[in-house]
């Protein structure tokens, strides 16, 4: 048997990460696998970085990599010309670390002598900006995992903590160590036994972290005033584990798809009376639980 911690989504917070590498030592844990998006948003995407190297853990690409390795380049897509985090992002990272990301995999098989294989993606295989959630459906599922073989699949992206059987692969999503979004703020991680007959969650463990010292590391580094409303709505999401930026933006395109983003704009938004109407269906109800089908 191998047991595996699986990680994902720390995005930068040190506190989060430290907390889980604390709780984890009583798993005596065979191998740790990072499904991705370790940088980005948070304030200590390079210390992150360089935890998870010293350790020699496992590790692929997220898409928040992107914002390091695209920007300013001929690759970079043209509306993120106007993106504000992306220079904070390089700045933390230094050349170093921007070319350790630039080497990552996007995908993962897993092989271990005495388990089944494991297929690790951070959204689905080869595009890591979709996420498979708990309301995906199986014609999704079977349209994205077609071409996996290995029958258990580890990913991210949602920041949602979910096992599902679904088809024929069982689906693992550790949930978010750094930016939870489901209301509970804690970091949120895995640890999975393995061996050939498949693997089985054996914990899922959500632990508290220090808040402080991210928004004090935010205060530092200048963020929200370099940052702008996307790092004031970020920000939030740090302090409330709910989503904030992507259900502005859904709101600013139906209402005011003009204007240019202003904390005059965003008080708007924070005045609604329910945010839930612009998140996506599984953002609106969460609870902190595991989605197990």
């Amino acid at each position: 048997m191998t047991r595996l911690a699986v990680l994902a989504d720390i995005h930068g917070n040190l506190p989060a990460l430290n907390a889980v590498i604390d709780d984890m030592a009583q798993f005596e844990v065979d191998h740790v696998v990072v499904a991705g998006d370790s940088v980005n948003v948070g304030p200590f995407s390079r210390e992150a970085l360089e935890v998870i190297s010293a350790r020699n853990w496992a590790i692929i690409r997220g898409n928040n990599a992107f914002y390091a390795t695209e920007y300013k380049t001929p690759r970079m897509p043209a509306h993120w010309s106007s993106f504000t985090l992306p220079p904070l992002l390089r700045e933390q990272l230094g050349a170093k670390w921007i070319n350790v990301l630039a080497c990552l995999p996007d995908t993962l098989s897993l092989r271990f002598p005495d388990a089944a294989p494991v297929r690790v993606f951070h959204g689905i295989p080869g595009n890591p900006w979709v996420a498979i959630t708990p309301r995906s459906t199986l014609s999704e599922v079977q349209a994205w995992l077609g071409n996996t073989p290995e029958a258990t699949v580890i990913c991210a992206h949602s920041h949602i903590p979910m096992e599902r059987h679904i088809g024929s692969w069982h689906i693992f999503n550790p949930g978010s160590v750094g930016i939870p979004l489901d209301g509970e703020r804690s970091a949120s991680y895995m640890v999975l036994e393995g061996d050939q007959n498949g693997w089985a969650l054996s914990a899922h463990r959500r632990l508290p972290f220090d808040h402080d010292s991210i928004f004090d590391a935010f205060d530092k580094q200048r963020f929200v005033q370099r940052g702008g409303v996307t790092a004031m709505l970020l920000a939030q999401e740090f302090e409330t584990a709910r989503m904030r930026l992507w259900p502005y933006l859904q709101w600013k395109k139906a209402t005011s798809p003009d204007q240019t983003d202003s904390v005059e704009l965003l008080d708007q938004f924070m005045r609604l009376e329910d945010l839930r109407q612009y998140m996506p269906p599984e953002y609106r109800d969460l609870t902190p639980a595991l989605y197990r089908d």
